[in-house]
């Protein structure tokens, strides 16, 4: 994919969330039309929209991915610590919150500073294979399926990078992925964003910008996602689907005659929130542990 520094001089001037929208756009249309072999969709105005994470794929993605680094001593154990503690913040027993400003644009992508691209791409394509392609849901992936066969074209929008989120995309052989844009000059990560981090009304900004370039019309588009959080973008389209809802997204879903579609049982629900805490706390501590070694 081509690097980011241009995508930032197209939207430099704009607020934070509207840059994130649009550089989540601009890459989603350069990754598409690098693969000329991909098939065409016959259902040119209509599109779908998923989220990814506790939507097409349980728990976080950004957090295996960083489970797989960490495996591969990527990180310097106070690099992970301040990973694992900002993902604490962001979700807390499974839920999800709200990225801070400052979270968001300082310390979201701050760990791949100074590496190549195309060493995380790769360490992508690896993560994937060992600790993500079988948390797919096979309920939301049956639903992106049904959209593809209908001849519409499937994007993912998340917060998870966008290298990594075109991976998730190839792999379950949908169109492509709007995620977070990390600048890069001469092929290396530079620890900034374009923007913010995809998360809340970018998401929204960035599924608008894509209809505007590829001639969508918004309202014949369907959106899904579990968090409340993407309120905005299920709002953007003409069909919105709570999948796997928390509880605030819910009672919208609800309140507004929303379809929903859980594909977790009660018990399962329970086990997975269970071991998202367990294995955040598991991670904590051996970072804890790593740091009483070092001192």
């Amino acid at each position: 994919m081509a690097e980011s520094s241009g995508v930032l001089d197209a939207v430099t001037a704009l607020d934070p969330a509207v840059r994130a929208g649009e550089a989540a756009a601009a890459a989603a249309v350069a990754a598409e039309r690098s693969v000329p072999s991909a098939p065409l969709p016959t259902d040119l105005t209509a599109a779908a929209f998923f989220d990814v994470d506790n939507t097409m794929m349980i728990g976080a993605s950004i957090f295996h991915f960083a489970r797989g680094l960490a495996a591969r001593k990527f990180f310097t154990t106070s690099d992970m610590l301040g990973f694992v503690w900002q993902q604490l913040k962001f979700r807390v027993g499974g839920r999800e919150l709200s990225y801070g400003h400052t979270t968001g644009r300082d310390t979201a992508l701050s760990f791949v500073a100074g590496r190549p691209v195309a060493d995380i791409v790769e360490l992508g394509e690896e993560i994937y294979d060992e600790l993500m392609a079988d948390r797919i849901w096979a309920g939301t992936r049956a639903l992106a399926q049904m959209h593809l066969d209908a001849g519409q074209r499937v994007w993912l929008v998340t917060a998870t990078p966008v290298e990594l989120a075109l991976i998730i995309a190839r792999r379950l052989g949908l169109t492509g992925a709007l995620g977070t844009v990390a600048e890069s000059v001469d092929g290396h990560y530079t620890g900034r964003l374009v923007g913010e981090v995809l998360h809340g009304p970018a998401k929204a900004h960035a599924v608008r910008a894509l209809a505007v370039t590829e001639g969508l019309n918004l309202r014949r588009c369907t959106a899904y996602s579990d968090s409340v959080n993407d309120v905005p973008m299920l709002s953007a389209v003409g069909t919105a689907v709570a999948v796997n809802p928390d509880r605030d997204l819910r009672d919208i879903a609800r309140a507004r005659g929303w379809a929903i579609r859980d594909f977790r049982t009660g018990r399962r629900a329970t086990r997975i929130a269970v071991r998202s805490v367990l294995g955040a706390g598991a991670v904590t501590g051996a970072v804890a542990a790593g740091l009483r070694r070092w001192r």
